[in-house]
């Protein structure tokens, strides 16, 4: 576990209180965060129901350590409650999240000064290239399927991270393109860069086994 976890790990209300927010509508996660902005923190447990297993699956992608992952997402609503006045009414609450993830995620591997491992590359087919570059379609065989995971592992972060957040977290491009201040048009190539270099590591791990 992470030593440096918070000391007081956000708490999910019970579901009574959940549903006295809103009687009718559900509030948007906007509206929440707008009113945990404006001093009425509780509504933090509604946020926290609502992305803490999203949250999870990222990290656990990110850095393959579930008992890390749950120390992370800790520290993002840790972060959340403590920079809560840096939220903008013109801000879209996934994108803002995700911003403090990818933060959370990249003191992590900086503070351990080691490279993520990989998730289970079968997780890639639930959402297929549109592109024609699905180098996890070959992947039929265990062998295969270990042999992509190998390639995940020597795939940069910056690499890993646009594809976790592109095909795992289904996060949209123009989404991705907040987070990381640049154009949807630079996301598509890195996407595209990125799997093109999952394919080659592939495909070079296969020859290297056959050889």
């Amino acid at each position: 576990m992470l030593a440096t976890a918070p000391a007081h790990e956000i708490r999910v209300p019970s579901r009574a209180a959940v549903v006295s927010f809103s009687a009718h509508v559900e509030a948007t996660d906007h509206e929440l965060m707008i009113a945990v902005r404006a001093g009425d923190v509780a509504k933090l447990g509604s946020l926290f129901e609502r992305y803490q297993q999203r949250l999870y699956a990222f990290f656990v992608r990110m850095t393959n350590q579930p008992a890390v992952s749950e120390d992370l997402v800790q520290v993002v609503f840790y972060r959340i409650l403590k920079y809560r006045h840096t939220y903008r009414d013109e801000g879209k609450f996934t994108a803002w999240i995700y911003h403090l993830a990818r933060k959370v995620a990249a003191d992590h591997f900086r503070k351990h000064a080691k490279a993520a491992t990989a998730t289970d590359p079968s997780d890639l087919h639930e959402h297929p290239d549109h592109d024609g570059i699905a180098p996890d379609r070959s992947a039929a065989t265990t062998d295969d399927l270990e042999f992509l995971r190998v390639a995940l592992t020597r795939l940069p972060v910056e690499h890993r991270e646009v594809l976790v957040l592109s095909r795992l977290q289904n996060v949209e491009h123009k989404e991705i393109a907040r987070l990381m201040d640049t154009s949807v048009g630079a996301v598509k190539v890195r996407v595209h860069r990125a799997l093109k270099e999952l394919r080659d590591v592939y495909f070079k791990l296969r020859r290297d086994a056959a050889a």
